[in-house]
């Protein structure tokens, strides 16, 4: 997923005005007749709600709108040129590097930020003045940088079952394996319910694993954090069968303080804590020692077979209702 970019735009320099007169042949009773030019094309961002990545953007690092049209004799205006439309997902904060100031945050859909004005068209020649050229239209580098909005967002530390349990509860299909940071970006799914107040159902996103002194820079750092920001509550993974050795419990409050250390704000955003792998021994032993120790609510489930999804879910829904 790409996440970030830089971008130059330029709007459209308005057209010139034409410098025309009218009148009849071997008289001296000429008039003005010259038409304004049209406005240059406005470069507008709008959110897209189909799109849930700048990948679009990375490629074409230059977005141009057209001129407008010049002024013609007889009065004849130039056509102004349409906007120019570059679409992003929800989420999208736009920022004007040159005077490091945010534009926007587009998070409705289809909103939209007229990013940069076109030119204005030149005058024509009317009451004994020249006609005018258009004028060139705003130009600017802009940093666009997503921040995924979601219902909830799957953290954990590696290995700890969160693409699996994407997996299980949406269509989507991350890359699943046995090592640690395979998940190496952000990935959407959505968790369908015929009954549901929201039709696009449950908006999910699974975030790259995080470990301990992540904010220091270790494993890939708290990098893809920003799309939890958004996220109206958390999913905590927990590796529950710890065939690695680690301690559960010290893995909770180690996650907890890292997201912490982020953004003080994650300490506040409502958590359901979900132990993972019930389908193994190992997890069904440690399961009573872990609940005395966090004293909360814990939802026991196995992404791999399905035990305790539907729970789960049902516990979202309601949350988020």
């Amino acid at each position: 997923m790409i996440d970030s970019v830089q971008i130059e735009i330029r709007a459209g320099k308005g057209g010139n005005g034409c410098n025309s007169f009218t009148g009849k042949r071997f008289t001296r009773s000429w008039r003005p007749d010259g038409g304004g030019g049209g406005r240059g094309a406005d470069i507008i961002i709008q959110v897209d709600k189909n799109s849930f990545s700048l990948e679009r953007l990375r490629y074409k690092q230059c977005w141009r709108g057209e001129n407008g049209q010049h002024g013609q004799a007889n009065r004849k205006k130039g056509a102004q040129a349409r906007p120019y439309i570059i679409k992003v997902p929800a989420g999208t904060i736009v920022r004007d590097i040159d005077n490091n100031l945010i534009l926007r945050d587009l998070v409705e859909s289809d909103e939209q930020l007229l990013a940069a004005q076109g030119g204005e068209g030149g005058k024509a020649n009317a009451r004994n003045r020249q006609a005018t050229a258009g004028l060139p239209g705003e130009h600017k580098h802009l940093f666009l940088e997503l921040k995924l909005v979601a219902d909830a967002g799957i953290v954990g530390y590696p290995n700890a079952g969160k693409s699996s349990l994407l997996c299980r509860v949406s269509q989507a299909h991350p890359k699943i394996a046995s090592y640690p940071f395979t998940t190496t970006a952000p990935s959407l799914g959505v968790a369908k319910f015929a009954d549901f107040a929201q039709p696009q159902g449950l908006i999910l996103v699974e975030l790259p694993a995080v470990v301990k002194d992540a904010h220091c820079g270790k494993g890939l750092g708290l990098a893809f954090l920003r799309h939890a920001e958004r996220a109206r509550m958390l999913i905590h993974l927990i590796d529950l069968a710890a065939l690695d050795g680690q301690d559960p419990v010290e893995n909770y409050y180690n996650l907890n303080q890292e997201l912490e250390f982020y953004n003080p704000l994650f300490a506040q955003k409502p958590q359901i804590l979900v132990a993972n792998k019930m389908d193994l021994p190992q997890a069904k032993t440690n399961l009573t020692n872990f609940c005395s120790k966090i004293k909360q609510r814990v939802y026991p489930i196995s992404a791999l077979n399905g035990q305790g999804i539907e729970e789960l879910l049902m516990s979202l829904r309601a949350r988020l209702s």
